[in-house]
């Protein structure tokens, strides 16, 4: 399977600076109109994100039939509370002001559905931050990572399913590969499952199993990724794309820790550590009827949402220096380099991030903007060439950056879906995932 840029353990040169501590305001909440009147929520400047919404997943629960499962998202910043609507049914609201998203210092009135709160702040003052900068092969000293790394912890420990969130790139299996790592499974086989890389129709076989001739072309039995990943963990990957129809099956495996193959009538025990990622708000998910919210509440045991690398301060330069020494850049990364990255809103995440010092250490200056795609030559080759390299590693940096501009174009010739972009490209899906992940993609 393709993976997302694996953060290795080696030391960077230049460290993001840790502080072990930040100024936060306490912030409550009180709903001054609605079901709810009265109520008061206290906000956890150390917890760092806040959900509102009707789900018992949200710390700011509400019974206002008109608020969404999960409404809006609270963010405690130096600078104040970050507000952002979730994609609700009826928007978020500052006073008579729809918002998608704002920053609050206190004061405001924010109303979502029916359901008005006045948010009150506190006093500052410093909330402690874990001195950690790192959980496995996962890398960050800004705050908002920092603030997941005791979780991490924590769940590593444990047996129980985990649901990772986050925007595409954040870097939700090198998550998931570390908390198998860190664990009491490690020795175990660790198996990745994309609910997006495989055919609806092969869906159930490749997560059960089949015998030899439960269906045309099944000419040998075959073990299902349960029964791959027994003695170990299972990470299914954009578990929101799964079908409703398989959903059903899933819980029961994860409930029942057994599996039936296509074509069997016997259950086979399994012992399986489910984490499942997704890009998707499956709370939202679950309001339009595309996921089952009992799948939700059984995974969702352990609960870890990545924050976009946007909001990692200091995290740009630190992933960027690393990433720029393994991947075999000269000397250290360029300052003017380095500034452009940070002025950038990176909507790719940490996998875009990787993209590009790839293309700046296979290309140099010809690689193009940051953000940009690498400009388009008459004579590529001739670019090469000219920056004197010894024949193997220019013939190496030619191929590399043809692989990457050619995945990236097919794969959005096919709006990312792989088994399309492997079937035009004339290859086999494997081979078109070892290229994938060769290309940072």
């Amino acid at each position: 399977m393709a993976k997302e840029p694996r953060v290795e353990t080696e030391t960077v040169t230049r460290r993001a600076s840790v502080a072990p501590s930040t100024a936060l305001a306490r912030y409550t909440l009180v709903v001054v109109e609605g079901p709810d009147r009265g109520e008061t929520f206290d906000l956890d400047p150390a917890r760092g994100v806040v959900h509102v919404g009707q789900s018992e997943a949200c710390a700011v629960r509400l019974s206002d039939p008109m608020v969404s499962r999960r409404h809006a998202t609270l963010v405690i910043e130096p600078g104040g509370l970050r507000v952002k609507d979730d994609a609700s049914r009826n928007g978020t609201f500052v006073g008579r002001l729809r918002v998608v998203e704002a920053l609050l210092a206190g004061g405001e009135v924010l109303r979502v559905g029916d359901t008005e709160l006045r948010v009150d702040a506190g006093e500052s003052a410093a909330v402690p931050l874990p001195t950690a900068t790192r959980f496995g092969r996962v890398l960050g000293a800004s705050a908002a990572m920092r603030r997941i790394y005791p979780l991490l912890e924590r769940i590593a420990l444990t047996d129980v399913p985990v649901v990772i969130e986050g925007e595409t790139g954040t870097g939700k299996e090198v998550v998931a590969e570390s908390i198998h790592e860190c664990g009491a499974r490690a020795s175990g086989p660790y198996v990745v499952f994309d609910c997006t890389a495989v055919s609806p129709s092969l869906l159930e076989s490749h997560l059960f199993g089949h015998e030899r001739g439960a269906f045309t072309g099944a000419v040998a039995a075959r073990a299902g990724v349960f029964e791959q990943a027994d003695g170990g963990t299972l990470l299914v990957d954009e578990i929101g794309d799964l079908d409703v129809g398989l959903q059903a099956k899933l819980l029961r495996a994860v409930q029942r820790g057994e599996v039936q193959r296509i074509g069997s009538s016997t259950w086979k025990k399994v012992d399986v550590r489910v984490v499942a990622a997704t890009r998707r708000d499956l709370e939202q998910e679950i309001a339009a009827g595309r996921f089952r919210d009992d799948l939700y509440y059984r995974l969702c045991v352990a609960r870890v949402e990545l924050p976009p690398l946007r909001l990692r301060g200091g995290d740009v330069t630190l992933l960027a220096t690393h990433f720029w020494a393994q991947l075999g850049g000269r000397g250290e990364i360029p300052l003017d380099f380095l500034a452009r990255l940070e002025g950038y809103a990176w909507p790719g995440n940490v996998r875009e991030l990787h993209n590009v010092v790839s293309r700046r250490v296979a290309l140099g200056d010809l690689g193009g903007e940051v953000g940009t795609s690498a400009p388009a030559s008459a004579d590529p080759f001739a670019e090469i060439i000219a920056q004197k390299l010894p024949f193997p590693e220019a013939r190496d940096r030619v191929v590399q950056a043809f692989t990457e501009r050619y995945v990236a174009w097919v794969l959005a010739e096919h709006g990312g879906n792989v088994t399309k972009a492997a079937a035009a490209s004339g290859i086999a899906r494997r081979y078109f995932y070892i290229l994938r992940s060769r290309s940072g993609g």
